[in-house]
């Protein structure tokens, strides 16, 4: 998306390209199965902690931590997230970025529907909480200023200079606000974390905050208002390869990389789904440890 105008428009009108209508509907199936899981009449907030778990492992996984899915981090994740286990005084940097990963995924769980109101201020939040041991106290929190660029994700080329994003920021933000007509909570999420990806506004974090507020949006938008898919892990799925490749495409611009990014994220939305479906399978069996 690279007008500011008619914003609202241009997200209903990007279900007229091939295969993107179907790839929302096909997530929409996926995820009202999950919803309707006879584990979630009660027991919600146990099945969506687990997905918070998966996916902190998952999206740090993205940024160079430890593979998805290995059972040992798991277990180290779920235990820091419920207060059973501490972080080490000393992490090395691979723990770092998993302890970002874990801190932005749990600050999702307070975000609600009034926050898409305030959408510089959700921004910041999830970055404060992305970055607190990975950046400068001055840089954390605020997008860049003049001078300041960002080495992420370089392969998608150069970052937004700091002086356009204001301008690109207010079109996230404009996104953001189609939820309230209506939009599409896919449409929407994938285009934001695309576009953050994109601009980078942020000297470093950028992908924790996307994945982070893609999550928020498939919440709070209503794709899945219990929060217990695991977008993060559809990402994740062979190691990111077609993640960053379709970030890649996105970026080239056209419709046709809009339109490979988003059946990306359709497509990792019902993978979550149905890891959200294996979670709430076990906490029906008491098998979630």
């Amino acid at each position: 998306m690279r007008s500011g105008t008619g914003v609202a428009e241009q997200v209903l009108s990007l279900l007229a390209l091939p295969g993107v209508a179907e790839a929302v509907e096909q997530t929409r199936t996926a995820s009202t199965e999950l919803r309707w899981h006879q584990a979630l009449r009660r027991r919600i907030p146990e099945a969506a902690a687990e997905s918070r778990v998966r996916g902190a492992t998952a999206t740090a996984l993205l940024e160079g931590s430890e593979p998805a899915g290995s059972q040992g981090t798991v277990r180290l994740v779920r235990d820091i997230m419920r207060g059973a286990v501490a972080w080490s005084e000393e992490l090395d940097p691979v723990e770092r970025v998993l302890k970002a990963g874990v801190q932005v995924t749990a600050a999702t769980e307070l975000v609600g529907a009034a926050a898409m109101s305030s959408p510089a201020q959700l921004l910041a939040r999830l970055h404060v909480a992305a970055t607190a041991d990975l950046l400068p106290a001055e840089q954390i929190g605020r997008p860049r200023q003049a001078g300041e660029t960002s080495t992420e994700f370089g392969d998608l080329g150069e970052a937004v200079p700091a002086e356009q994003l204001p301008q690109r920021l207010g079109q996230v933000y404009d996104l953001l606000g189609t939820l309230r007509s209506g939009g599409s909570a896919l449409v929407v999420a994938s285009l934001v974390h695309a576009e953050l990806v994109t601009i980078r506004p942020f000297v470093s974090g950028n992908g924790l905050v996307a994945r982070a507020l893609e999550r928020v949006v498939h919440r709070v938008g209503g794709l899945d208002p219990t929060g217990v898919a695991v977008p993060e892990l559809g990402h994740a799925q062979k190691v990111g390869a077609d993640y960053r490749g379709a970030l890649t495409a996105y970026g080239q611009g056209g419709a046709e990389g809009v339109r490979l990014w988003i059946l990306q994220c359709a497509e990792a939305s019902v993978t979550g789904a149905r890891a959200g479906t294996a979670i709430a399978d076990a906490v029906l069996a008491g098998r979630l440890t």
